[in-house]
């Protein structure tokens, strides 16, 4: 199997695994939503938040150094899967207690607490998750990988509704994402036992340090980022209150679904970006060109859609208790597609071993968020922190943008952007004049934009003979 077959094997895996899940997490959030109502549904999204800042102290970039090292390499396996299982398991622990300080220092009910420990062990289990994914991600099996998503998000499914059927309180709701990690992380174990190799606890200490050394740049920067990503709903939390998280997190979530896209594709291209920096330079520089193309033709549509549907779209999902996340929608959409690009950019940094220069600027962007959302969320509330997230996701694409034209190649975003902007343009026009069923509407207009798009040209016959090569057709030289 080429590399091209390859990749759109993994990304097509996860995309079903993908779609599947957010379908599921689409209902389940929905009647989440509507029934602990706008207050309760921002107290579990602002724990969500919280916990998920410090989450990542759990993995340290551990994660992400054995899918690049370990995909340069499958006979590093064994080593890094024990090693790192080994060390999360102290990370973890010293991170449900300094998460459990915090939110008793900062006097939290008993009952925002029980919420905040729930969600704090569930991604705590979703980290040790992660390891064995950069497994069966360096190995290029992301068919194994997608089971163990469909499963937590069934669970997750079955669970919320349970809860909600006998009308429990949040803290069921919590516990739900406890238990669907649990399984969900025993049946990855049990994969990776039957598919590839069998983990021990190793503490080889020398390999820890050479490991933490190697993998504390990815970690920072991952610290810095998702700080910047996270930090406002927990801000929102304690300036404006849960009623402001619940319309904030309303409309997050949502743009934040979109996400799936960019992530399995990177899932899927990070190994071979990996593999291409020691291999050969020019297939790099291909592969990211086409990524940058790629997720640039499906963001824009994406975002001018969302901006122009926002009404119909909260009206028809959370209904009118939530219409004030309308406005919040329209904001947040724009930052879509610098965190698409910025998906693709970070994996090619990190892929060609340049990831100590992503931590001075991650912790840039970090200020610039904190510093921003103390000022606009006293001003504005949660429109305040929307305007922040878009700034500070084009902050850091630049920044990003800068580094791999540094050490990959240039890319011109007006090159890649015309022809994808006149089809949006086109999009948008249809979308304003014909008003119909909102699922028929975004049907039709996604095939109105692909159409006009293929018609100017804006695939061109290498992105063709990718696709034919992918099907397994003879292509002509």
């Amino acid at each position: 199997m080429n590399p091209a077959q390859r990749l759109v094997k993994n990304t097509s895996v996860l995309m079903v695994s993908q779609i599947l899940g957010y379908v599921l997490a689409f209902f389940y959030s929905i009647y989440s939503a509507r029934y602990l109502g706008v207050e309760g549904f921002g107290v579990l999204s602002a724990a969500l938040a919280f916990a998920g800042i410090f989450s990542i102290l759990t993995d340290l970039g551990l994660s992400n150094l054995t899918v690049r090292e370990v995909a340069r390499d499958h006979k590093l396996a064994g080593k890094y899967l024990s090693n790192a299982f080994s060390l999360k398991i102290l990370l973890s622990i010293a991170t449900f207690i300094l998460i459990a300080a915090i939110g008793y220092l900062s006097g939290y009910p008993s009952e925002k607490s029980y919420v905040l420990y729930f969600i704090t062990l569930s991604l705590i289990l979703n980290s040790f998750g992660n390891i064995f994914n950069a497994i069966f991600q360096a190995y290029e099996k992301m068919e194994y990988q997608s089971v163990t998503q469909i499963l937590n998000n069934v669970l997750m499914f079955v669970g919320i509704f349970l809860a909600i059927g006998y009308q429990l309180n949040i803290v069921a709701f919590a516990f739900v994402y406890f238990m669907a990690s649990a399984v969900s992380l025993i049946l990855t174990i049990i994969i990776c036992l039957w598919k590839f190799i069998l983990p021990k606890i190793e503490f080889d200490f020398p390999f820890w340090k050479a490991m933490l050394k190697e993998a504390l740049p990815i970690a920072v920067s991952g610290i810095f980022a998702l700080i910047a990503f996270r930090v406002d709903m927990v801000m929102l939390e304690f300036i404006k209150g849960s009623v402001a998280v619940g319309w904030y997190s309303a409309a997050y979530r949502l743009m934040e679904a979109l996400l799936f896209l960019p992530s399995m594709y990177t899932l899927s291209v990070y190994p071979l970006l990996s593999k291409f920096y020691v291999d050969s330079h020019q297939s790099l520089k291909v592969s990211y060109y086409k990524s940058f193309k790629y997720l640039t033709i499906i963001s824009l549509p994406i975002v001018a859609a969302t901006t122009l549907l926002a009404s119909d779209i909260i009206l028809l999902i959370y209904q009118s208790s939530y219409s004030e996340s309308i406005i919040a929608l329209q904001i947040l959409i724009w930052a879509l597609p610098f965190i698409f690009l910025s998906y693709v950019l970070g994996s090619t940094i990190v892929s060609v071993n340049k990831q100590v220069e992503v931590v001075k600027i991650t912790f840039i962007t970090m200020i610039i968020n904190i510093g921003l959302n103390l000022v606009l969320i006293p001003l504005w509330g949660f429109v305040g922190a929307a305007c922040v997230t878009v700034i500070t996701e084009i902050a850091l694409f630049i920044s990003y943008f800068y580094i791999v034209t540094r050490h990959v190649c240039f890319i011109s975003p007006k090159k890649i952007l015309i022809r994808p902007a006149i089809a949006t343009l086109v999009m948008c026009v249809f979308i304003v004049l014909v008003k119909t069923n909102l699922f028929l509407e975004i049907i039709l207009a996604t095939v109105i934009y692909f159409v006009v798009l293929f018609l100017i040209k804006g695939f061109s016959q290498d992105d063709i003979n990718i696709l034919k090569r992918v099907i397994g057709k003879e292509i002509k030289e």
